[in-house]
């Protein structure tokens, strides 16, 4: 092999290393032989990728592979055509860079959305044309092209999130316009944001495209949000018993649900006597003797019994897929093949534990206690910090900004560079003097407040290190200055909007357009059957309004169903809207004043772009 090839096959081979480690996974070889000119059939490549224990290969093992298969191309012209097929052209609205940037996904993933998705949406009468997905080339991809799935698959993960009748579906024969498709697609990604999906340099163009790294890495926010908005005391108080004798219900609130669905499979382990104790969902279950107990301890009476016979299999992958058979005796086979568990993939074995703990929790009764169950305006809250990007994600807000640093990266992506992260205490935080350390965080998170001139009486650093309920009135602060400040980036101006000033215009705007509804205050009663918003929202974008589904708001039913249709239609038109339709019908001014302003910012967009 001449130095100019051993280079470029080098080159090749850096291009999967992702860690820089020298070494490339097990699951990118067959990529990166792709990239050298070998195409390997599947059934040889897993042979091969089974004599590699360690789910890695160095360089060395790599050329050795590379000389053992035979190369059919030349070398030069096939990394131009991987290159093609995994570079994506990053552009326009969603990015920041117009360079061109490589990027790769797990084929394995793309597979377990592909079932999940069938699975989950198989009955939906909509979707029989495009059901099942099938699960090779770009099928999943040309499947999102519409936003119809993506949409609902939001729906399914958490219930009522999207109007379907708001949705652009296909004609007679199939047709949906370009056009249609990017409001499908603007509704499912403010629709993502308000679940606290991350969206970041996601546009609806690249969902139209169907850029794979985007499409499967939003797929995944969602069905994770879905599959883990169950993991909480109010749907199984049986939790209670994961705590430890010193433990309390607010700092199990406050665990992640992967902390969480690790101490459950202990729990169930332990009841049936297996010794063995999971720390992750990687390593510690590649040989599928935790799966073969746990299935044993949660499997229901009347479908048992199943046994340990998957056990007495040497092979690891034989042995996996044994435990996934016994899996699907009880329907809770998903998300992994037996490869992913002797794999260890961390992402998928979550996810398979999480819909096993959801379909058959098997806990014991904790007996009385209170449950503290998040209200809505503390679950509005929590999505809007997640949606921002808070790391880590907020679980349970009076727990998981008690050491500050939540605050103070929010107050750094609302207004970006007010922070001094000098002067911020990281942890990990010392068992002595980390308290006092938390709490100079949260006093500088005051001070922030202070600076963007928030109303902070009677609040001390020590009230956020302590729990205290007022946390909520800061974040409510926080996402009143985000709203606003974006409906300020989009006047002349660039003041901050007052109140009295968004009313005069979205009733100057209603009157210019014909409508006869107004309201005086975001307390005015009237907007409690919706009208002020969905005729704003028709004089925003004329004839967006399809004004037979509105109803006369005549009973309670009725009223919620035109609030959950004006909230749908805001986000369809761009506005992205955090609040719920029944923060419109019991008229919450808080969080009414959040909805016209926002769709004050889509006014004043659409406007600049004439």
């Amino acid at each position: 092999m001449s130095a100019e090839t051993d280079a470029e096959i080098k080159e090749a081979f850096e291009k999967f290393d992702v860690k820089g480690e020298g070494r490339i996974t097990t699951s990118s070889l067959g990529d990166a032989l792709a990239a050298c000119g070998a195409r390997v059939p599947g059934f040889k490549l897993r042979d091969i990728c089974d004599s590699y224990h360690d789910d890695s290969i160095s360089f060395d093992e790599f050329l050795k592979v590379l000389s053992q298969v035979k190369v059919k191309t030349t070398f030069k012209d096939n990394i131009r055509a991987i290159d093609a097929k995994k570079q994506v052209n990053i552009t326009g609205g969603s990015a920041k860079s117009s360079d061109w940037v490589t990027h790769s996904y797990a084929e394995e993933e793309k597979l377990a959305f592909v079932d999940w998705i069938n699975f989950r949406l198989a009955k939906d009468t909509d979707l029989m044309k495009l059901l099942p997905i099938k699960d090779d080339g770009n099928a999943l991809f040309d499947a999102l092209k519409d936003g119809i799935i993506m949409n609902k698959l939001v729906n399914d993960s958490v219930h009522d999130t999207v109007d379907e009748r708001a949705l652009n579906m296909p004609d007679a024969n199939g047709k949906l316009s370009i056009f249609k498709m990017r409001e499908n697609q603007t509704l499912a990604l403010n629709s993502c944001v308000a679940i606290g999906c991350n969206v970041v340099n996601i546009g609806g163009e690249d969902l139209i495209k169907g850029t794979p790294h985007l499409c499967l890495g939003l797929l995944w926010q969602v069905i994770r949000i879905g599959l883990m908005a169950k993991i909480t005391l109010k749907d199984c108080p049986g939790l209670r018993a994961l705590l430890d004798e010193f433990e309390s219900l607010e700092q199990l609130l406050a665990m992640s649900p992967d902390e969480i669905l690790l101490r459950w499979v202990n729990y169930q382990l332990n009841k049936v006597g297996c010794k063995r104790v999971v720390k992750n969902f990687g390593s510690d279950i590649k040989d599928s003797e935790v799966y073969a107990h746990l299935l044993v301890a949660i499997c229901p009476e009347d479908q048992g019994p199943i046994g340990l016979d998957p056990l007495n299999a040497q092979d690891l992958t034989k042995r996996a897929e044994l435990v996934l058979q016994n899996a699907d005796k009880i329907g809770v086979r998903s998300f992994v093949r037996a490869k992913d568990i002797v794999s260890g993939n961390q992402k998928l074995n979550l996810a398979f534990v999480a819909n096993l703990f959801n379909i058959y929790p098997a806990m014991d009764d904790a007996g009385d206690f209170e449950i503290i169950e998040e209200t809505r305006e503390e679950k509005t809250m929590r999505n809007w910090m997640n949606s921002l990007g808070s790391t880590p994600r907020v679980k349970y807000m009076y727990e998981d900004l008690k050491d500050g640093l939540n605050l103070i990266q929010l107050f750094d992506k609302i207004n970006p560079g007010c922070v001094d992260w000098k002067i911020v205490n990281n942890p990990p935080f010392k068992q002595v003097g980390g308290t006092m350390k938390k709490i100079e965080n949260c006093n500088y998170a005051l001070q922030l407040g202070h600076k963007h001139k928030f109303v902070l009486v009677g609040i001390d650093g020590k009230d956020i290190n302590d729990g205290n309920k007022l946390i909520l009135a800061i974040v409510w602060q926080m996402m009143r200055y985000y709203t606003l400040k974006i409906l300020s980036s989009l006047t002349e101006e660039g003041k901050i909007a007052k109140d009295n000033e968004i009313v005069a215009w979205c009733n100057g705007k209603l009157s210019g357009a014909g409508k006869q509804s107004k309201f005086s205050s975001f307390k005015d009663q009237s907007i409690a059957n919706s009208l002020p918003i969905i005729d704003l929202i028709d004089a925003i974008s004329p004839g967006c309004i399809n004004y037979d589904l509105v109803t006369k708001a005549s009973t309670e039913e009725e009223k919620f169903l035109n609030a959950r249709y004006a909230v749908t239609m805001a986000r369809k038109i761009g506005a992205r809207i955090f609040a719920l339709p029944e923060d419109i019908t019991e008229v919450n001014p808080k969080m009414v004043m959040t909805i016209f302003a926002c769709l004050m910012s889509v006014g004043f967009a659409k406007e600049q772009m004439k």
